[in-house]
């Protein structure tokens, strides 16, 4: 199931202390590859979504799309419930609860406190949560046996992504938005600050980086919806003279781009989570990269061994080197891009994973 996330190039191919497109239906149906692998007794595999839905193009629905995959692969349908908001997130795991699901795919932190206690109260059950480490009381372990953790040091990937920003920026500024300072949103933004900081300190430059100056310090639109905030929000950022933008939070991408169409300005655009270029055509020519998390191939390969009797709790974290993070190729604008420049960035990318560069993130330890 494994897939290489793959740096572009000119040919256009390029540890956390705890361990080292189209609208998704209500239950998805069963494999039509032909023949299927037994399940355990009592495999019946469901997942919750945040508010974004499982057809954000992003978060969820790759999330979706892994945990569809890996109950395709017993021929057994994925039963899944979409949340409105907050309020629905514990109601909606315990209906899941209710029908005997297990294991039980919780997408995104902000499910994480409704998962904790849902599975604190029901033992049994396996749970899976995407992008949180289910660590309330900041112990440094999961709060619940019974849970995995599926986490991403994204940090390391839009390090390059900032890399490459700053090395394509002509105006010397670029920038940066986020939903909520949560970690898993602020762990791109940082990331990518870094990176940026780190070509300055390479190529005696001083590219600027607008909307992220650290820690909870920045543009944020106060949650995940693509409406008039988030676009304002990005019109201000615009206004300072940036010429890349970096939206984190789900469908705020698209009114980031509704922002660039009203600048009339040439503004390119770096996608989070999914691959923004294949998962929503509509951003094909602002699309410079994405910063990518495999959440569909760890989704699945979770869903997988819990298929097979063989659920581990331990946490798994993705990285450049087990390719759980990574970015894009450049699609479109890799006749736009100094191959020079992505000679650098591809040599970075194993500078990060032999240590030689270390990328600072609440998930690598050396923050």
């Amino acid at each position: 199931m494994k897939r290489a996330i793959q740096l572009t190039a000119l040919a256009g191919v390029a540890a956390l202390a705890l361990a080292a497109c189209a609208e998704a239906p209500e239950e998805s149906g069963s494999g039509s590859s032909g023949s299927t692998a037994s399940a355990v007794e009592g495999f019946k595999p469901c997942i919750v979504s945040d508010q974004g839905g499982f057809d954000d193009k992003s978060f969820n629905q790759l999330s979706f799309e892994g945990a569809t995959a890996g109950s395709d692969e017993f021929g057994v349908k994925l039963t899944s419930v979409q949340s409105q908001s907050e309020s629905d997130f514990k109601p909606n795991v315990e209906s899941l609860v209710g029908q005997n699901c297990s294991p039980i795919v919780s997408v995104g932190f902000a499910l994480s406190a409704a998962t904790i206690e849902s599975a604190t109260a029901n033992p049994e059950t396996e749970y899976i949560i995407i992008d949180d480490a289910a660590d309330a009381d900041f112990d440094g372990k999961t709060d619940a046996e019974n849970i995995k953790p599926l986490l991403y040091d994204t940090a390391q990937a839009a390090f390059l992504a900032g890399y490459l920003s700053a090395g394509y920026s002509e105006t010397g500024k670029v920038g940066t938005f986020g939903g909520q300072p949560y970690p898993t949103v602020t762990i791109f933004m940082d990331g990518f600050k870094q990176g940026v900081e780190y070509y300055n300190e390479t190529k005696d430059a001083k590219v600027e980086v607008v909307g992220f100056s650290g820690g909870e310090e920045g543009s944020f639109t106060g949650g995940f919806e693509a409406n008039e905030t988030a676009k304002t929000t990005a019109q201000n950022i615009i206004d300072q003279g940036v010429d890349v933008l970096l939206p984190v939070g789900g469908p705020i991408y698209q009114s980031a781009i509704a922002a660039i169409q009203d600048s009339g300005k040439d503004i390119a655009l770096i996608g989070a989570d999914a691959d923004l270029f294949e998962s929503d055509p509509s951003t094909q020519d602002y699309v410079l990269t994405s910063v990518l998390k495999a959440m569909d191939l760890s989704t699945e390969e979770a869903v997988v061994a819990a298929g097979k009797g063989e659920f581990d709790a331990t946490p798994y974290v993705g990285t450049l080197e087990n390719e759980g993070v990574g970015i894009a190729p450049l699609h479109n604008f890799e006749d736009k891009v100094d191959p020079a420049l992505m000679e650098e960035v591809t040599a970075l990318q194993e500078q990060i994973i032999s240590g030689d560069v270390v990328v600072k993130s609440y998930l690598s330890g050396q923050e």
